[in-house]
């Protein structure tokens, strides 16, 4: 009987991981001391949801074939405690995928930033090609009921992320999925909480291609000169290819690929994501696809959500949303808006939410990351900085901190929302940006302005 009991159930890969296993047939329990929307509904729906929140070894039985364990918990878990004691074997989600998949093709999208899109892109042309494959991504995307799948199929693609693999490991996930082929998109430091020297972080993704098999495949962005200098540097035997933007032109608002057999139109835009493509084309080619394939797939493909993702358009005018919430991530998103409509007002608002972001120190990376936009605002929600137990910043630091003297900030969710709601947005796009949601600020009376 596959009966397993995932704590910490409610993350939003581990309740997508615990809903692929009871598709999969297999017996499915868990827990969480908070689950929010989505998960909870899902969890529901699937007969899964815990009957309360908390945490309660009694669930902890000796039939359990195994416990995956979420990064959310903490050490000293009571139902942690009560499966080590019964000896029952004890996977992070990370762990467990490579142990689904060890007789799979596994692909790793590894990187700073990019890792979702790419991984998008190549879910997109696989399922338009018909070709059969796993998969582990970090958000929700069109066309896919799941953020995970777990099949017979004989390729897995997993976006492998560089954060903590559990309470009990504290090394990168992306170490255990034993990859046949990597890419690397970036390296910009992201996770200061973890990572306090840039060093260290930057160690990861070396040791990451070192792990690269010598029939496996490394793909790396040479654009990147952190990327590129790790692979250089790296002696795998394995077959490095590089990778830059891939070649294309914009008319009229709209972002063609010059390809050999003329233009190509896409949805999607700006170099960092022509980046993205072009690396994503190459993992394809890697699988056996051919570049018509890929090309020919490429044209339906309208991004992942929160990945420059079009909320609403008129005819000079658009609302855009990002995850943005790194520096290199900020930079590249503003920069992608601007130059793809160079004519237009750009305003562009930044949620300042993670740990790293929020932090006085690592605020100097941020310098000159919105210049691209006519207009920069900063969200702060003392509620989140408190949490985090850190020094709310001022609007001097901040304005030192991006180097923008004429940034604007905003602390509560009303007047940030009052503020955008009276501005002119003819010939303008406005792009929100943030890994939080500006204290659930509702984003309808925004987009109504649009239409």
């Amino acid at each position: 009987m596959n009966k397993y009991h995932f704590i910490a159930v409610g993350g939003a890969v581990m309740h997508n991981l615990a809903l692929a296993l009871v598709e999969k047939g297999y017996q499915v329990t868990g827990s969480d001391d908070e689950i929010y929307e989505p998960s909870r509904t899902r969890l529901e729906k699937a007969g899964i949801l815990p009957a309360e929140y908390g945490w309660f070894p009694e669930k902890i039985t000796a039939d359990l074939e195994g416990i995956i364990l979420g990064m959310h918990a903490r050490i000293d878990n009571p139902e942690l405690i009560k499966a080590q004691e019964l000896g029952i074997p004890v996977y992070s989600f990370p762990e467990f995928i490579y142990n689904q998949s060890q007789n799979k093709k596994r692909v790793i999208v590894a990187g700073s930033h990019g890792k979702t899109s790419i991984t998008s892109v190549i879910l997109h042309v696989l399922k338009d090609q018909q070709v059969d494959f796993d998969y582990l991504v970090g958000a929700q995307i069109e066309g896919f009921n799941l953020m995970v799948k777990l099949s017979d199929a004989p390729v897995i693609i997993i976006e492998g992320d560089e954060y903590l693999t559990s309470p009990l490991d504290r090394t990168p996930k992306f170490f255990h999925y034993k990859h046949d082929i990597a890419l690397v998109s970036g390296i910009a430091w992201d996770h200061y909480n973890v990572f306090p020297d840039f060093e260290v972080y930057k160690e990861q993704f070396s040791k990451l291609m070192n792990l690269t098999p010598d029939s496996g495949e490394l793909i790396y962005c040479e654009a990147d000169p952190l990327v590129k200098a790790a692979a250089e540097k790296s002696e795998i035997s394995a077959t490095k290819t590089a990778y830059n933007a891939h070649p294309a032109i914009i008319k009229g608002g709209k972002t063609f690929l010059e390809t050999e057999n003329g233009h190509i139109p896409i949805y999607i835009f700006g170099e960092h994501n022509l980046q993205n493509l072009q690396g994503a084309l190459d993992i394809c080619l890697a699988l056996g696809l051919t570049k018509e394939q890929f090309y020919k797939s490429i044209q339906t493909f309208k991004g992942a959500a929160k990945r420059q993702e079009l909320l609403v358009e008129t005819g000079n005018s658009s609302l855009f949303r990002d995850f943005a919430h790194a520096p290199s991530k900020l930079k590249a998103t503003v920069s992608a808006v601007k130059t793809q409509f160079p004519n237009r007002k750009l305003i562009a608002v930044q949620e300042l939410h993670t740990y790293s972001s929020l932090n006085k120190e690592f605020l100097p990376n941020y310098a000159k990351s919105m210049e691209a936009a006519d207009l920069a605002i900063v969200y702060l929600d003392p509620h989140a900085v408190a949490l985090k137990k850190l020094e709310l910043m001022d609007e001097d630091t901040l304005r030192e901190g991006f180097q923008r003297p004429d940034l604007k900030l905003f602390t509560d969710s009303k007047s940030l929302k009052e503020f955008l709601l009276a501005q002119d947005y003819t010939n303008s796009n406005l792009l929100l940006m943030s890994s939080g949601s500006y204290d659930k600020m509702d984003l309808e009376p925004i987009k109504a302005k649009f239409n």
